[in-house]
């Protein structure tokens, strides 16, 4: 039994023992289990930010249909946040438009894995940095 989540608490998981744990469910199941990992060989467009303070990359690519992002495929070098910030960020953006997509935020990509700790909320920004790019890229 030792370390297995019983119960959430506000997004954050306490194990058996009542230790509260560093990261919420959703983004400990998205750094475990990514979506949408990997390179798409016929990309519309590539894109790469950096956060320079502590070394995060992140890597985009997609394919674009009548304006929509019809796939989309990432690949993170970073913390554990950075990892379920990219997946859960591929999710969010399938299917919809740069019009859509152009007002995502970094709180709204924390809100949406249940919460960061404040010391990780660079990976959000790192995220919504990637994700600029990838729209700046579309409307050219």
């Amino acid at each position: 039994m030792g370390g297995r989540l019983l119960v959430r608490d506000h997004g954050r998981g306490i194990d058996d023992r009542g230790k509260i744990l560093m990261y919420s469910e959703s983004v400990l199941d998205h750094f475990h289990h990514p979506r949408n990992v990997g390179e798409i060989a016929e990309a519309t467009v590539v894109v790469e930010a950096s956060n320079p303070v502590c070394g995060d990359l992140m890597k985009l690519w997609a394919t674009i249909r009548d304006g929509k992002i019809q796939s989309v495929k990432f690949k993170v070098a970073g913390c554990v946040p950075a990892v379920a910030c990219g997946s859960w960020l591929t999710e969010a953006i399938l299917g919809k438009s740069a019009a859509e997509l152009s007002a995502l935020t970094p709180g709204e990509i924390e809100a949406g894995l249940g919460g960061l700790p404040p010391a990780s909320h660079h990976a959000a920004v790192l995220a919504v940095d990637a994700l600029k790019r990838l729209l700046e890229q579309i409307r050219k």
